[in-house]
């Protein structure tokens, strides 16, 4: 997608940061958000579908809990969504209001935007409420998140989101106007316009979380989060929110990153980027260029070792002989299993153990490749 068309985009994600919503002692900014969502509502009543990813809930509720910075805790940050999720609602109800448009809290786990029976529902429900003209606000579901059900930052739960939805453009606000080749601060530091591949940033020195305190995220994320939407096809712009209108009409701002692939499967997808490995299998040389070079299945004589607790389903990375994960895969067997099968060919084992033993330990179509 040219920046010339982008103004065109019919499906359009946008996330928003903390930092942009909230003021330095954690309450929401009611001048900034408005602002936003003036830019936003215009893109909207253009003809535009517009999916919101908006942080901020957390932040919404430390003044309110009468704290002073984002607790570390997850009882407490708990504590603090479920405060300021209500009232970063109310203000974007009131806020799209004034342009006679309504909102929806979509309210996700990583298990609602990736697993199939959630994901069906999530999609439904995203797709109904952008055809009856409602803008989805939606944020992950901090109130009742746990470390291992997390999506982990708002800009990962907005690339996966676009990939839900089909967007045709995701846009990741915060407040730097673009990635730089360095810190932004400093002096000969420049705005990189346009990202082709994962190339074109080696070398540059890309922050993390900034200087608000109130969020999580950082340019580092965003730069994963665009590395997720470009590899599905979805055209990825990143830029202040104060730019969130310009970069809507097309205009010049920020750095873009063009899509490098087509849309995956959903579930690849989740296993690529959303899931969690629960252990580790070593792989021999000629196993590694099967698996990464033919895209073949994995083989028990392939494997060296097992690493980890894991049942038959599991997300299991695929290591190479120096210890470097080249893949991921749903194995088909229990850890307890596996040591027993380890050098043998599938032959064998079903001729000594039975059929089912002649399954593959990682199908190739349960396996993605991993970025090296």
């Amino acid at each position: 997608m040219a920046r010339r068309s982008v103004s065109q985009a019919q499906r359009v994600v946008v996330k928003v940061g903390s930092s942009s919503l909230t003021t330095a002692q954690g309450g929401l900014d009611a001048e900034r958000l408005n602002t936003l969502v003036d830019a936003l509502a215009a893109h909207r009543l253009g003809g535009s579908q517009l999916v919101l990813v908006s942080s901020g809930a957390i932040a919404a509720g430390l003044s309110p809990l009468a704290l002073s910075r984002r607790p570390r805790d997850l009882a407490t940050q708990q504590a603090a969504a479920s405060v300021g999720q209500g009232l970063l609602m109310h203000r974007y109800t009131e806020s799209f209001r004034r342009h006679a448009l309504t909102v929806g809290q979509v309210l996700l786990t990583s298990d609602d935007v990736v697993r199939r029976a959630h994901y069906r529902n999530a999609a439904r429900t995203l797709h109904r409420l952008l055809d009856l003209g409602v803008v989805p606000v939606v944020n992950e579901n901090d109130t009742v998140a746990t470390d291992e059900i997390r999506v982990g930052d708002n800009d990962r739960l907005a690339a996966l989101v676009a990939h839900l939805v089909h967007a045709d453009l995701l846009v990741l606000l915060s407040d730097v106007d673009g990635v730089y080749d360095g810190r932004p601060s400093d002096a000969g530091s420049q705005l990189v316009r346009s990202v082709r591949s994962a190339a074109d940033l080696d070398g540059m020195r890309i922050g993390h979380t900034g200087t608000s305190g109130v969020g999580i995220g950082g340019m580092a994320t965003k730069v994963e989060a665009a590395g997720i939407a470009v590899e599905a096809g979805i055209t990825t712009i990143v830029t202040s929110a104060a730019l969130a209108g310009e970069v809507l009409a097309g205009a010049e701002v920020g750095t873009v990153f063009h899509p490098v692939g087509s849309r995956s499967s959903q579930r690849l997808l989740w296993l690529a980027h959303a899931s969690t490995p629960r252990g580790r299998l070593r792989l021999d040389a000629g196993a590694v260029a099967a698996v990464v070079q033919r895209r073949s299945s994995l083989l028990p004589a392939g494997v060296t070792a097992v690493e980890g607790d894991f049942a038959a389903g599991d997300p299991v990375d695929l290591l190479d002989e120096n210890g470097h994960a080249v893949a991921r895969g749903l194995v088909n067997f229990d850890a307890t299993e596996l040591p027993g099968l380890l050098g043998r060919s599938t032959r064998d084992l079903a001729r000594e153990l039975g059929p089912a033993y002649r399954r593959e330990i990682v199908h190739r179509d349960d396996l993605v490749l991993l970025r090296r």
